[in-house]
């Protein structure tokens, strides 16, 4: 189990940069607005939805004004409440989409026929690295070496 969140983690070491900036993203520009559209709507003491939808339209486009006119009405615990919500839900997608990129056996995203079983150049004890038989990437049986060079082909061979 503990290769898929190490594959996880490593197919997506890129994406966890785009994830931070969506989130800056959305905290600063939708929730602020989201926010504001909330204390405006409620700052009669009963949600009015025309208000809610007239003035999110308005501080979605200008997400300094949001956050002025959330400090200027005391709508900074609303502002919060809401990005902790969001951030939650944000963080479920998140986690949902790195598991469903994670390898589904420990052998994914290895070649097949490689030299990937192998560490620090031990399979140069019989092969070689420059020049013969080729093998796999890199990799080639000598054919000056001594005792058996024989190679068996498995796969097919087209002709088109």
């Amino acid at each position: 189990m503990n290769y898929r969140v190490e594959g996880a983690l490593r197919k997506n070491k890129k994406n966890f940069i785009i994830f931070a900036i969506l989130w800056v993203f959305i905290a600063v520009v939708l929730v602020s607005a989201f926010s504001n559209a909330i204390v405006m709507a409620n700052a009669e003491g009963n949600f009015n939805v025309e208000t809610f939808i007239a003035s999110f339209g308005k501080t979605i486009a200008n997400p300094a004004a949001s956050f002025s006119g959330l400090i200027s009405m005391g709508g900074m615990t609303t502002y919060f409440k809401t990005l902790i919500i969001v951030t939650f839900i944000y963080a479920i997608f998140m986690i949902i989409g790195i598991f469903r990129s994670a390898p589904k056996n420990e052998y994914s995203d290895i070649e097949h026929g490689s030299s990937d079983w192998s560490q620090n150049g031990e399979q140069y004890r019989v092969l070689s690295n420059k020049k013969g038989i080729i093998l796999a990437e890199d990799n080639y049986l000598p054919v000056d070496k001594r005792g058996n060079v024989n190679v068996l082909v498995v796969g097919r061979f087209r002709f088109w």
